[in-house]
């Protein structure tokens, strides 16, 4: 803003008087400070969010300031090496009332007030993982913003992943499937089992850019990362081998797409989106027409797009021996009764072989794995820096 508040505090001095009953040799030797003046780049009741306080003090040094909401939620601040200005960590959030404190090296105060107004237009985000929640060893953090986000670097900046183990990890950019901005991330190898995890997203009053809002609170989410069970489809061998901690503990005859045309499998790299159980799958819904609508128990999501793992008893003659499925990885009720009870969201799904119409799209569930660690780190809004969590 360019505005700016000027306040002035008077310290008050007092001495002892000499003894000599009118006090005059203590009058003599009082020699006032002056007022402590420091200027604040924000003022008033309707001040614009989404930008730093900045403290400024007109002689001296500063040696603290305070910059305190109405829930005595502080801004965290730095005092610049000159002692001369403070400027806040974070913006100023919409619609919020601040106090401001500021005290100099020689002890004297000062104190300031001003209000931001509402934002014009907000900012909103969804995150993948409930807080508590435990994930398998592929599960990335996904952000899904409600609001298109061009600042994404600034926005960066406010995501922070700590992991237990310190986990190697970047963020990445991209399109989520319903169109919405997402940023995901994701670990440089697979997470570690038992792997405890926490993530900060201090977004309130950091500004979207154009289009977007600002954002008007933080959020935030922990997990744990649970056994490390993965899944491998072959699409030529046409069975689902399951391993825990690197051992073979299950393999499953399975039925998946049929090759060529829409009703092929998606390959590469996928992740256990979501266990939905009983479900409605309607053909219609993902453009293949009238060939299938029926209900579909033990289903487990692979894909925004509707490839899930099932059971499939419709097509029991068909487990192992051939892919006739429209897309999704089909196998017996019993197969999937106890699959589905062992296996976790975020858990790695890979299907390999013959057949398939190619990896999905990166934003179609959690596609990230199909790219390498160096094209991941690409995907960050700066400069592909990893992050240690």
């Amino acid at each position: 803003m360019a505005s700016t508040a000027l306040l002035a505090a008077a310290l008050t001095a007092c001495s002892g008087g000499s003894g000599n009953g009118d006090g005059a040799a203590g009058k003599a030797d009082m020699k006032p400070k002056p007022d402590m003046a420091v200027s604040v780049n924000l003022t008033g009741d309707q001040v614009k969010a989404g930008q730093p306080v900045t403290v400024t003090i007109a002689e001296g040094k500063l040696s603290q300031v305070t910059v305190t909401d109405a829930k005595q939620a502080e801004l965290p601040g730095k005092i610049s090496d000159d002692g001369r200005t403070w400027t806040s960590e974070r913006n100023a959030a919409p619609d919020s009332e601040y106090k401001v404190e500021a005290r100099n090296i020689e002890s004297q105060s000062a104190t300031a007030q001003f209000k931001t107004s509402a934002a014009d237009k907000v900012n909103k985000v969804s995150i993948n993982i409930p807080k508590g929640s435990t994930m398998g060893v592929a599960m990335p953090v996904s952000i899904v913003f409600d609001n298109p986000v061009t600042n994404k670097a600034e926005v960066e900046k406010q995501l922070k992943v700590t992991s237990s183990n310190n986990t190697e990890g970047s963020w990445g950019w991209f399109k989520d499937y319903s169109g919405k901005d997402r940023v995901d991330w994701r670990p440089k190898e697979y997470w570690k089992s038992g792997t405890d995890v926490k993530v900060e997203m201090k977004l309130n009053g950091v500004d979207s850019g154009k289009g977007g809002g600002l954002f008007a609170k933080d959020y935030n989410t922990e997990f744990k990362i649970g056994k490390d069970r993965r899944m491998e489809v072959s699409l030529d061998t046409r069975k689902m081998k399951v391993t825990e901690d690197g051992q073979v503990v299950e393999t499953i005859p399975i039925s998946a797409g049929t090759p060529g045309g829409k009703k092929a499998s998606w390959s590469g790299k996928m992740v256990l989106m979501s266990k939905e159980g009983t479900i409605r799958m309607d053909s219609q819904t993902v453009g293949l027409g009238d060939a299938y609508d029926k209900m579909v128990d033990y289903s487990m999501r692979l894909t925004w797009s509707g490839m899930y793992a099932h059971a499939a008893p419709w097509n029991d003659s068909n487990f192992g021996r051939a892919n006739t499925s429209s897309g999704c990885v089909g196998m017996s009720d019993a197969n999937a009764k106890d699959f589905y009870e062992k296996v976790q969201v975020g858990d790695p799904f890979e299907v390999v072989g013959e057949g398939s119409k190619g990896n999905a799209d990166i934003g179609n569930g959690y596609g990230e794995w199909n790219l390498s660690w160096d094209q991941w780190k690409g995907k960050s809004a700066l400069s592909g820096t990893p992050q240690n969590g």
